[in-house]
């Protein structure tokens, strides 16, 4: 019998989830203030982001083998900490050193908490992983909505500096959820199997599903950031009028994961992730082929909808195969999965730059594309593995998917 309550567990990764949105949310909200603040052109103010991302891929690269070494309360408990002291750093800082040093640790603790509160819904969804991994998504949605709502609604009565130190003081309240929950045991309390960890870097199948979330990850932010200058530049929309239609995006994307949390309950993950390429790739063509802004906005639906099942799916593949070591497994995919986040909205950029925004955003239905093939490959190792009665890996036979 488990020595912890499974729905409170669950409740406080959805907590965590959400506060990995903030932190998602925060740079992109307060940016036009510290432009103005600090005097900076574009340049400095895009490789804010940068130290941002490359914060999260410190702890991304980390938690994994922590969790499995000392367990999932230890992690949430300190990173919400870190956050909440360095969310103060960032409305207040001084200095522009001020503000990147402060960036950096929330990134790399909004990183840890990312990659330990999916490891962790894997660890105790034996059965339904595709499931709860899609209703936490749901809750990273709502932190990521939320900060540019609450900034939006408030900013006319107060500075930026008090609303996001109001944002990081209110994170104390799932610190606390996080002191009081009984979590799961480490599964390596007596110290942690550094040849299987190390092993998994050689894991073919791993490694086929991190290079899936690369892609996945460099699309999601590709069109996140680019389609409002797409439809400003190429579909003639008004500024602030593209930024809303870009919003749509991300809500189709939160909207179908709140559904398919019951689907996958109830049909197979492969064929639902099959069914969500393909809608994503017909969403993609219609918006770079549409003649007007309504036909590109349908297409930008459809994508965000289509793009929903990836991470979940993948993710619960990850936590079937290697739940032996599944805080290290995530780890690697997480790491792996940021280098597209930060190079396919660059290569986009490049390719814009030189021949239109239509063609530079090719990148995207080309990407989807080569995720339905690199699927193709890893459920066909599976199945040839289950038809020889063989483990797909070296860790241990997938159950569930």
């Amino acid at each position: 019998m488990p020595q912890f309550n499974s729905k409170m567990v669950f409740t406080a990764a959805c907590f965590g989830m959400l506060i990995f949105g903030i932190v998602m949310a925060v740079l992109g909200s307060v940016l036009p203030s510290v432009i103005e603040k600090f005097q900076i052109d574009k340049a400095d103010a895009g490789s804010l982001f940068t130290l941002l991302t490359v914060g999260m891929m410190v702890g991304s690269f980390l938690f994994g083998p922590l969790v499995d070494r000392f367990g999932y309360k230890p992690l949430l408990i300190i990173c919400a900490a870190i956050i909440i002291i360095f969310f103060q750093g960032i409305a207040f800082a001084p200095t522009m050193g001020w503000l990147k040093f402060s960036l950096v640790f929330a990134g790399a603790a909004g990183g840890a908490i990312n990659g330990g509160t999916n490891a962790l819904v894997s660890d105790i969804s034996e059965g339904k992983r595709g499931s709860r991994l899609t209703y936490l998504g749901v809750f990273f949605g709502v932190g990521a909505f939320g900060v540019p709502l609450l900034l939006g609604t408030l900013l006319d009565r107060f500075t930026y500096e008090i609303l996001i130190s109001g944002v990081g003081i209110m994170i104390i309240l799932p610190l606390a959820m996080f002191l009081f929950i009984r979590f799961p045991r480490p599964k390596h309390e007596q110290g942690f199997p550094l040849a299987d960890g190390i092993g998994l870097t050689k894991e073919g199948t791993l490694l086929l599903l991190g290079v899936m979330l690369l892609l996945q990850g460099g699309m999601e932010m590709g069109v996140g950031g680019w389609s409002a200058t797409y439809f400003n530049e190429v579909l003639d929309i008004a500024p602030n009028i593209s930024v809303l239609i870009l919003s749509t995006f991300w809500f189709g994307l939160m909207v179908t994961r709140a559904v398919l949390g019951n689907l996958l309950l109830r049909y197979s993950a492969s064929k639902i992730l099959r069914i969500s390429l393909v809608i994503a790739l017909a969403g993609s063509i219609i918006m770079l082929t549409a003649p007007n802004p309504v036909i590109g906005l349908l297409g930008l639906i459809l994508t965000g909808i289509g793009f929903a099942a990836v991470f979940p799916v993948v993710l619960a593949y990850v936590g079937d195969l290697y739940a032996k070591l599944s805080g290290t497994a995530f780890s690697v995919v997480f790491t792996i999965s940021l280098f597209g986040g930060m190079s396919i909205p660059y290569f986009i950029g490049i390719l814009s730059n030189n021949m239109g925004l239509r063609i530079g955003l090719i990148l995207i239905p080309a990407g989807i594309i080569l995720n339905y093939i690199l699927f193709w490959i890893v459920h066909r190792r599976i199945r040839k593995a289950r038809e020889k009665n063989r483990p797909v890996t070296g860790f241990q036979k997938p159950t569930t998917i």
